[in-house]
C-alpha cells in the first residue's frame, strides 16, 4: 500500500521531535546506525516499517544538524579568531556600539557552511557600521551560556533554535565593503520620516521586524494584554502581505484582455510579496517559516491539489521541521502551529449554527466567535511563554485585531511601498501611527485582568480544549458526574504528599547570590542578585521563578552591600510593596541583621551569626550569616565572608557553625573557605553561586580542590544553573537544573573544549 504524504509528514514530524527532549544528542557511530536500519526497513513491504524508517531518518537528519551546529559552536569558541562576516543588524540602533548580530561566512581562511550566526560587541568603533556590512574581523568568541532557573528565559534554547550559538568581543576589524545595506538604507530613510511621531517603535516592529527599541513597558502591556502577537512580524502579518498583492495583481487583471488573466499570477504576485515582506522585516528565522508555509499553499493552489485544512497544517509543519529541524525548539513557531490548529479545531468542533456563518448582518458574532475560541484555546502558550493569562484579552483582541490587521498594516506597507514619494510616505506613516494610538487606548484597563499562572497551570490552561471536547461528545449529559469530579480535582488540586517539607533554591543568576528558602507556600529571599544598566536579576531571574513557583516574598535579608547582592531589591521592592528588608549596612526602612537575632519562621529556626554591629557600607566581612535549622537538617548561608570573618566566627559561634549544607563564601574566592572553617562547618554538601564566564575566575580551582580533599561534594550554578536542596522528614536531596530538573542537550555547557577552564 501506498504511503500518503499526511502519513510520510507526521512520521518526519514524530522523528525530529525528539529533539524537544533528548538529554545528550547520540554519537555519530550511532546515528551511521540509525540510517542504515532505516534503509533496511525502507525496503521492506509493511507500511508501518516504511514509515519507521522515514521517523528514523527524520532523526537521524535532526540530531545530524544539532551536531553540526555544537561542533561549529566548539571549534569557533577561540580567544582569538580570524572571521569575515556581514552585519546582519545593530542590537540598539540608538545606541551602535551596544552590538551587533552578524553573520560569520568564513572563519580562518575556511568557508562555513551552514554559516553561522553571533553576537557580538565592540568597545571603540573606528567608523559606522550598519546592516549589509562586510568586515575582516578578530574575534574573541565564546558559546551562548543561559542562565538557567526554572519559569527564566532559556537563552540556550532560544540561541540553537536560531542558529546564533556565540557571543563575542570585536578585537580589530577593518570595513571589506562599507555600504548599509539596501534593507538598511530603507529603514534609515524611513525612521526619518517617523521618527517624530508617538508609536516609533511599534512602527519599527511591525514594518521591519525590529523590536529591540520597544519600551519595555510597552511590551509589557502588550504582554499582559495577550495582545503581542499583534506588533511581531508573524504568520498573520505575512499572509496580510500576501493578500495586499494578490488584490493588487487581481485588481489589475480587470485591465488585462480575458486571454491573459489566469488565476496562477495573482498568486505569484501575492507570493513576491511576502517575500518582499520578510526580506524587509530582516529574513528572520519565524518570517522565513511563515513564508515556507505559505510557499506550500500557493504550490496547492496552483497544482489544484485538493486536500483538508489539518492535512496542509500538517504538510506545513513537516515542511518547516525538516528544512530546519533546529526550530523544533523554537517558541514562535509552536504559537503560529497551535494558533492555525486552534482556528481550525474551533471552527471543526464549535462551529456556529449555519444561519450565521453568512451575512453581513452576523459578521460581528462570526469574529466573536472567532477571538473566543482563539483565547480559550491558545491558554496554554500565554501559560508556557507568559506564565500567566488575562480574563480580558478577549475584548483587547476585538479591539485591537481587526485595527491593526485591516489598517495599521496595510498603512505600513503602502508606505514602505511608496517610500519613493517622500510626501505620501510620510503621510502613510502619520495614519499608521494615529491608528496606533486607537489601538493601544483601551489596553491599559484592560491590562487589570492580568494573573499569574503557577508551574501547576498547565492543568488550567488546556481546560478550553477538554470543554469543547466535552460539549462537542454531550459527555456533559452522559457523564455528568464525571465531569463534576474532574472540576472538583482542578479546583482543589495541590502540592503533591510527597513533596519536601521545605526546600533552598540557589538560583542561577551568574556572578551574584540569590537564595530563595520556601515553605509551605510561603518565601524569604536571601540576596537579590547583580544589577546593571536597564536591569537587573530581580527583574531578569528572580521575580520570573517566584511567580513560576506561585509564591510571594514575606521578607528579604541582604548580606552586604555589594552591587552583586543587592542589584534586584529596587524591581523586587516594586514588585511587592512593603516586604521588610534585614541588612548588615544602615539604610533607611532596612531593619539589622545582627549576630546574636533568632527568630522561627514557618516552623524553621533561623539565627544571624554574623556581624556583630551594623556599618554604614557592608563590606565582604560584614556579610550577614544567617543558619537555617529544621530540628534536623541545616543550612548555613556565608553571603561573601572572607577569612578574618571566618576566623572570627571561629572564636564566637564555633559549635553553631555545624551545618549539612553551606553555601561557599565569596563564590568560591581564594580569600575565603579557610581550612579551619570548613573543618567546623563540616558541611555534607557545598553550594556555590558563580558565573561560568566570570572575569574574576571565580570559583578558584584551589579552593574547589579545598572542598574535593575534604571530601565534600561541591555543586556550583556555573555548571548546574539553578541548585535546589529539597528537605525530606529523614534526608535531603540536591537538584541541578541541567542534570535533573531540565535536562536536556541543548542546556549542556557548549564548546567546553575550548573554554580554557
Amino acid at each position: 500500500m501506498p504511503l500518503s504524504a499526511s502519513h510520510l509528514a507526521l512520521a518526519a514530524i514524530m522523528g525530529i521531535l525528539p529533539l524537544t527532549w533528548l538529554p545528550e544528542l547520540p554519537d555519530v557511530p550511532w546515528l551511521y546506525g540509525v540510517v542504515a536500519g532505516a534503509g533496511l526497513l525502507l525496503f521492506t513491504r509493511a507500511p508501518a516499517c516504511r514509515l519507521a524508517a522515514v521517523a528514523l531518518a527524520a532523526f537521524a537528519w535532526g540530531c545530524w544538524c544539532a551536531a553540526q551546529l555544537l561542533q561549529q559552536t566548539a571549534l569557533l569558541s577561540q580567544p582569538r579568531l580570524s572571521v569575515q562576516a556581514h552585519i546582519v543588524g545593530i542590537n540598539h540602533p540608538d545606541n551602535p556600539r551596544s552590538g551587533a548580530a552578524i553573520k560569520l561566512t568564513h572563519a580562518g581562511g575556511k568557508r562555513l557552511f551552514p554559516p553561522i550566526y553571533a553576537s557580538v560587541t565592540w568597545a571603540r568603533l573606528p567608523q559606522r557600521w550598519c546592516a549589509g556590512q562586510q568586515w575582516r574581523m578578530i574575534l574573541k568568541l565564546r558559546p551562548q551560556h543561559s542562565r538557567l532557573n526554572e519559569g527564566g528565559f532559556d537563552s540556550q534554547r532560544w540561541a540553537v533554535a536560531n542558529h546564533q550559538p556565540l557571543v563575542g568581543r570585536v578585537i580589530k576589524a577593518k570595513v571589506v565593503d562599507e555600504r548599509c545595506g539596501l534593507r538598511q538604507r530603507l529603514i534609515d530613510r524611513s525612521v526619518r520620516q517617523f521618527s517624530g511621531l508617538r508609536w516609533p517603535s511599534i512602527l519599527m516592529a511591525l514594518g521591519f521586524g525590529e523590536s529591540k527599541t520597544m519600551p519595555e513597558d510597552t511590551r509589557l502591556l502588550l504582554q499582559q494584554t495577550g495582545t503581542a502577537h499583534l506588533m511581531a512580524i508573524s504568520g498573520l502579518h505575512i499572509s496580510l502581505a500576501a493578500l495586499f498583492g494578490w488584490l493588487v495583481a487581481r485588481g489589475g487583471q480587470f485591465f488585462l484582455p480575458m486571454a491573459w488573466v489566469t488565476p496562477a499570477v495573482p498568486l505569484f504576485i501575492s507570493w513576491l510579496s511576502a517575500a518582499g515582506y520578510v526580506w524587509i522585516s530582516g529574513v528572520n528565522f519565524p518570517a522565513i517559516r511563515a513564508l515556507l508555509a505559505l510557499s506550500l499553499w500557493i504550490a496547492l493552489r496552483i497544482r489544484g491539489v485538493h486536500c483538508s485544512p489539518w492535512q496542509v497544517w500538517l504538510w506545513c509543519v513537516a515542511l518547516i521541521l525538516v528544512t530546519d529541524p533546529l526550530s523544533v525548539l523554537s517558541s514562535s513557531l509552536w504559537l503560529s502551529c497551535l494558533a492555525v490548529a486552534s482556528l481550525l479545531f474551533w471552527f471543526q468542533w464549535a462551529p456556529l449554527p449555519v444561519r450565521f456563518q453568512s451575512g453581513l448582518a452576523w459578521a460581528w458574532l462570526r469574529w466573536l466567535h472567532l477571538q473566543s475560541g482563539m483565547t480559550l484555546l491558545l491558554l496554554p502558550l500565554q501559560w508556557g511563554l507568559f506564565h500567566g493569562a488575562n480574563v480580558l484579552s478577549l475584548p483587547a483582541n476585538l479591539w485591537a485585531v481587526p485595527l491593526v490587521s485591516f489598517i495599521t498594516t496595510p498603512l505600513i506597507l503602502a508606505a514602505m511601498c511608496l517610500f519613493m514619494l517622500p510626501p505620501v510616505s510620510r503621510m502613510l506613516w502619520y495614519l499608521a501611527d494615529r491608528s496606533l494610538t486607537l489601538v493601544f487606548k483601551p489596553l491599559p484597563p484592560l491590562r487589570q485582568g492580568w494573573f499569574e499562572l503557577t508551574d501547576t497551570g498547565i492543568a488550567w490552561s488546556i481546560v478550553g480544549w477538554l470543554a469543547v471536547i466535552v460539549w462537542r461528545f454531550g459527555w456533559w449529559r452522559t457523564y455528568r458526574w464525571n465531569m463534576v469530579a474532574i472540576g472538583v480535582m482542578l479546583l482543589s488540586q495541590r502540592e503533591k504528599n510527597d513533596g519536601p517539607r521545605w526546600r533552598l533554591d540557589m538560583l542561577d543568576v551568574g556572578h551574584g547570590l540569590a537564595v530563595v528558602i520556601e515553605k509551605n507556600g510561603k518565601a524569604l529571599l536571601y540576596d537579590t542578585g547583580a544589577g546593571w544598566e536597564g536591569g537587573d536579576i530581580g527583574k531578569a531571574e528572580i521575580a520570573p521563578y517566584l511567580k513560576w513557583r506561585g509564591l510571594a516574598p514575606e521578607a528579604m535579608m541582604l548580606s552586604h552591600s555589594h552591587q552583586d547582592h543587592i542589584g534586584g531589591l529596587a524591581t523586587l521592592k516594586k514588585i511587592y510593596p512593603g516586604i521588610p528588608v534585614s541588612s548588615s549596612y544602615r539604610q533607611r526602612g532596612h531593619l539589622p541583621c545582627l549576630q546574636g537575632q533568632r527568630w522561627r519562621w514557618q516552623g524553621l529556626q533561623f539565627s544571624v551569626l554574623w556581624p556583630p554591629a551594623q556599618v554604614d557600607k557592608a563590606g565582604n566581612d560584614d556579610s550577614c550569616v544567617v543558619k537555617i535549622d529544621d530540628g534536623r537538617f541545616s543550612v548555613l548561608l556565608t553571603g561573601d565572608i572572607e577569612g578574618p570573618s571566618e576566623r572570627a566566627l571561629l572564636k564566637s559561634s564555633r559549635r553553631l557553625l555545624r551545618a549539612d549544607i553551606l553555601q561557599v563564601p565569596h563564590h568560591g574566592s581564594k580569600t575565603s573557605s579557610t581550612r579551619s572553617f570548613l573543618n567546623a562547618v563540616r558541611p555534607k554538601a557545598a553550594l556555590a553561586s558563580a558565573a561560568r564566564f566570570s572575569p574574576w575566575r571565580l570559583p578558584a580551582p584551589k579552593i574547589m580542590a579545598r572542598y574535593r580533599q575534604q571530601g565534600i561534594p561541591w555543586h556550583d550554578t556555573a555548571h548546574s544553573g539553578q541548585v535546589s536542596i529539597h528537605f525530606y522528614d529523614h534526608n535531603w536531596v540536591i537538584k541541578g537544573y541541567r542534570e535533573q530538573i531540565m535536562p536536556r542537550w541543548y542546556h549542556q555547557r557548549f564548546g567546553v573544549q575550548a573554554d580554557n577552564e
